[in-house]
């Protein structure tokens, strides 16, 4: 299931699904602890003895964000209970508060009592076990805990607490919780309970026709009693509404800080652009991590989820973060990638945020031999996103600190893990983490990778450094155009690999990552007639008949695909990465078309709050997979950029020519 909302502030990230309920609650990290797991925080109202969850039939819902702020707007109508709320969430930016303000409006003709449940089942720590519930009389607040896990839970309405409250049992034998009290309208009022436990607050309201009344809600995040305490004084102090604008200014100015001229770009793409960058902002800790995804739902890859780092999609929305100006998200990032690369040089599959490894599914076998279980490309795609972001910047304090830890490690990895006859990299899993061998992709990127630490050490005057890792990017160049192009078919190879019998064999699958290598990490020139031709063949097997502006990442791909008689589904990181393609190889204005009308199809198919997910259902054009997908949001930052950057170009170009 989709995640329309997501906010956080790099220690607290709440997910709010498409019922408006609190659906991940991470603490002390993005994407890891979610104290919801398996679990949703309800919404219900009772309306003069009838009584609705918003998960019921009835409710109109539409979720988004306020413009160029993570402030929640959520708009929930139900015309059978006359009753319109409009919710706006936020994370506080540098507390450990997440607040609801919810206006309840009554749209009917009649006076009416109208009261508002909340209900909070945590999973504390995951464990669904142990948990506490009680109510704190000194706060007129409920609090649960666990361990160093702690949550006060608040309100008011014209200055008064909760109207009710009760904790009880959940999901334990018979009793499937507290929020069933509130369907009758009336709670408990049981003070404590321990074990599978949830809570359940309601607010009373009478209405008067066409009236609107307002109440605040919140939950106080800690790792005592009382911290929790402190932060909700806190926020009674300053006032939930002043939090709430303090929130909306802070990312107002936040935003602000791209310098940027847009050129006459449609509203509706400079505006995903700019959400897509605060999106990316709610994944990344101060510890350094960007998490790919915090949508816990979707189990594509059995009981796991992507609410890891992976280096690979850190150094790729790293260049959407440097291209923007956010440097010290960057920074933070790269020191992550210093503290967890291995002592011989290489990165591991994926990291949980706390900078221990991932699970993963490479195996350190291949047969009865020793077949390190990494992707290669992630190791060389930090170097690559470390140097232009250098380039960049030049903050040489950073690289100084980075040389010998991090990068220096990083290429002599890539020298030594080399086919000695070859000069090509070593078999490792592909990008799309399904194929072991030597692929075009991968050898690209170590190509770039080499290139990227050959410039470092010339900046650091390291001149034995530099010549070797130079010597070693020219010998992959010349191995790809040797060993991966196919002469007779006049394209190049996704990748050959060794089978179990030692024999090299050759895999002509279409993969979009195959041109893509080779023109974005400078291996040939866009228009060289080589690339063209591979860029023909692949775009004439995944484009998506449906979704014409769409792209698929490879042929046959079965990751959460449709229907058989279709080729796989398309992907927003395949599609702006054809929107590159068009923009770099673009020699005039008209040819930037074809990218633009990319963008738009990305604008139509992202979620009205501006999330984009990893992938479309080719028939609908509905959000599959995981969503939001930080990549896919880092690549159409990145894409848009490429425009703007050749669109300036070409339009200086052609009055320089009329000058003449």
């Amino acid at each position: 299931m989709s995640r329309p909302l997501v906010l956080g502030n790099g220690n607290v990230v709440v997910c709010i699904d498409k019922y408006a309920q609190i659906k991940n609650f991470y603490y002390p990290y993005p994407g890891k602890e979610d104290h919801v797991k398996g679990h949703h925080h309800k919404i219900g109202v009772w309306v003069e003895g009838s009584f609705s969850w918003t998960t019921a039939p009835g409710w109109n819902i539409s979720i988004k964000y306020k413009k160029n702020s993570l402030v929640g707007e959520t708009f929930l109508t139900n015309n059978s209970l006359g009753v319109e709320l409009v919710i706006n969430d936020i994370v506080h930016p540098e507390k450990n508060i997440f607040l609801k303000k919810i206006k309840v409006k009554n749209l009917s003709n009649q006076k009416k009592n109208v009261r508002l449940f909340l209900n909070q089942h945590f999973n504390i720590a995951g464990e669904n076990i142990g948990d506490t519930v009680f109510f704190h009389p000194y706060t007129n607040s409920l609090v649960s805990y666990q361990g160093k896990r702690y949550f006060l839970i608040n309100g008011f309405y014209k200055k008064q607490g909760f109207f009710q409250y009760a904790t009880g049992a959940a999901r334990e034998g018979s009793k499937e919780g507290t929020f069933r009290d509130a369907e009758n309208g009336w709670l408990s009022g049981n003070p404590i309970e321990h074990g599978s436990v949830d809570s359940t607050v309601s607010f009373d309201l009478n209405l008067f026709p066409g009236k609107e009344e307002t109440l605040f809600f919140w939950i106080t995040i800690g790792k005592n009693l009382e911290e929790v305490k402190t932060l909700n004084r806190f926020t009674l102090r300053k006032t939930p509404n002043q939090l709430l604008l303090d929130t909306e200014k802070y990312w107002l100015k936040w935003i602000k800080r791209i310098n940027l001229d847009f050129l006459n770009l449609d509203k509706s793409i400079v505006d995903l652009f700019k959400k897509s960058l605060l999106i990316i902002k709610t994944h990344t800790s101060p510890n350094g991590a960007i998490i790919a995804s915090l949508d816990t739902e979707s189990m594509g890859l059995k009981k796991d989820n992507y609410s890891y780092m992976w280096p690979r999609d850190g150094a790729m929305i790293s260049r959407a973060l440097d291209k923007t100006g956010y440097t010290e998200i960057t920074d933070a990032f790269f020191n992550f990638c210093k503290d967890v690369i291995s002592k011989d040089g290489f990165l591991y599959h994926k990291y949980l945020p706390d900078k221990s490894i991932g699970s993963s599914w490479h195996p350190w076998l291949k047969g009865d031999k020793i077949q390190l279980p990494i992707q290669e490309d992630e190791t060389a795609l930090i170097l690559r996103s470390l140097w232009k972001g250098y380039k960049q910047n030049k903050r040489r304090k950073m690289l100084k600190e980075l040389y010998a830890p991090l990068i220096r490690k990083a290429a002599n990895f890539l020298v030594d893990f080399r086919d000695k006859s070859t000069n090509l990299p070593k078999e490792s899993y592909n990008l799309w983490e399904d194929k072991l061998g030597v692929h075009t992709f991968t050898s690209c990127t170590v190509y770039a990778g080499l290139m990227s630490a050959h410039y470092f050490a010339k900046e650091m005057n390291k001149v034995r450094d530099a010549g070797k890792y130079l010597k070693a990017a020219k010998e992959v160049k010349e191995a790809i155009l040797k060993y991966l192009y196919d002469r007779d078919k006049g394209i190049f190879v996704n990748r050959i690999y060794q089978d179990e019998k030692g024999k090299w064999n050759i895999d002509h699958t279409a993969d979009i990552s195959t041109v893509y290598g080779l023109f974005k990490y400078r291996v040939l020139d866009v228009h060289d007639e080589r690339l063209t031709r591979t860029m023909e063949t692949v775009l004439s097997k995944l484009s998506c008949p449906h979704h014409s502006k769409g792209f698929l990442r490879f042929e046959n791909d079965n990751y959460f695909r449709i229907n058989n008689s279709y080729s796989g589904n398309p992907w927003f990181i395949a599609s702006h990465w054809v929107a590159e393609y068009y923009i770099i190889k673009a020699k005039k204005l008209d040819d930037l078309k074809p990218a633009l009308e990319i963008f738009d199809w990305t604008v139509k198919h992202a979620l009205p709050s501006g999330i984009l997910s990893e992938q479309l259902d080719p028939f609908t054009g509905n959000s599959l997979s995981y969503t939001p997908l930080m990549w896919s949001h880092a690549s159409f930052v990145v894409a848009v950029i490429e425009y703007l950057k050749k669109k300036k170009e070409l339009e200086r170009n052609k009055r320089t020519r009329k000058r003449v």
